[in-house]
């Protein structure tokens, strides 16, 4: 597990899956949904919670597991922290603040994104990523990070969620915006590029 320390209510962490499902649930000590067939997807499912575990008790309190709200996003059970999760096999990472709306997301650079970036990225996104797909893969995490942090429904990526366009390095900073409806706020994001992942979350 690689862990980054904000400050002692805040954090992100990146899990590399190694472990068994029954390794896993011992680390998470929670019991999977057996809706849940697939078996990576129920390896992500118990590693993401072994992770916000580690995350909740490097803040010196212990964890209780996962809720939902009505638009499907995860809350921390008797804690006020904002929490955000997001896997990509075998990739797991979250993120933790007990003030601020968090987001995360983590990502494998693939050709697909190409085909949907004309639905997620504003005109000048597109011209800015032009055919790099590590670029497009920045981009796509930038948004759905946005997403996350916003946590209701009813965004559109292209229209309602805009990232400036930037300089590719194998890591950096970037300005997020979400703007719906009267509702406008900006959200500095950082982003990590590695040879099979690319992982961005809100900066703190």
């Amino acid at each position: 597990m690689k862990l980054q320390k904000d400050n002692a209510q805040s954090g992100w962490a990146l899990w590399f899956i190694t472990e068994s499902e029954e390794e896993l649930q011992q680390a998470s000590g929670e019991v999977i949904d057996n809706t849940i067939a697939s078996y990576p997807k129920r390896l992500e499912w118990l590693a993401g919670r072994a992770l916000l575990k580690e995350l909740v008790e490097n803040c010196g309190l212990n964890f209780y597991g996962l809720e939902k709200n009505e638009f499907g996003k995860p809350s921390l059970i008797q804690h006020p922290h904002h929490i955000s999760i997001s896997h990509s096999y075998p990739h797991v990472a979250a993120q933790i603040d007990l003030n601020l709306e968090v987001g995360i997301d983590l990502e494998q650079p693939k050709k697909k994104l190409l085909n949907i970036a004309p639905r997620v990225l504003a005109t000048a996104e597109l011209a800015d990523a032009g055919q790099d797909i590590v670029k497009h893969c920045v981009y796509w995490c930038a948004k759905e990070a946005l997403y996350k942090s916003y946590g209701k429904r009813g965004l559109h990526f292209a229209d309602h969620l805009s990232v400036k366009p930037f300089d590719l390095a194998r890591m950096g900073d970037l300005q997020g915006t979400i703007d719906i409806n009267g509702f406008t706020r900006e959200l500095p994001l950082h982003y990590r590029i590695q040879p099979d992942y690319v992982l961005v979350c809100t900066k703190i």
